[in-house]
């Protein structure tokens, strides 16, 4: 009965656990330093904005976010509040697809928080890039491996 026990426990952990592909495998797992954020304008065109920041993929399954536009007049958009971006919470990565999903736990933007926002990702050496799934975004971020 003890055993059974611990295989229930066992099993409801595992089953609310975050995902992430193969685990350890997962190409995204790390810290990474922002390189470039790129926004593309309505005539296509992109424009590089001075953006510092990193974005923590944990071997746990969490993602945090910070990232900070030195411009202090700079505009919020649905992301920042004072030129500023900050969210966590649990991640689900898709090796295979190169997508990930955050499910939004906290964030200085609080309208975030309870959204699922998927993202597309490539890594090449040391490089990510990630984009929106949904181009109308119109943003682009890379950045190096720490």
């Amino acid at each position: 009965m003890k055993n059974l026990r611990i295989a229930l426990v066992a099993l409801t952990l595992a089953a609310s656990s975050p995902v992430l592909a193969d685990d350890s495998k997962s190409s995204v797992i790390g810290a990474w330093r922002m390189t470039s954020l790129q926004v593309t304008g309505a005539n296509g065109s992109r424009t590089t904005i001075p953006y510092s920041g990193q974005v923590i993929f944990s071997q746990g399954g969490t993602l945090s976010v910070q990232a900070m536009n030195p411009d202090a007049a700079a505009e919020p958009t649905p992301y920042t509040a004072n030129g500023y971006e900050a969210y966590y919470g649990p991640v689900e990565v898709d090796e295979a697809k190169k997508t990930f999903t955050i499910t939004v736990e906290s964030s200085l933007v609080r309208k975030l928080i309870g959204q699922r926002m998927e993202r597309m990702f490539e890594v090449v050496a040391d490089q990510l890039t990630i984009t929106p799934s949904d181009p109308k975004e119109g943003w682009r971020v890379t950045y190096k491996r720490l």
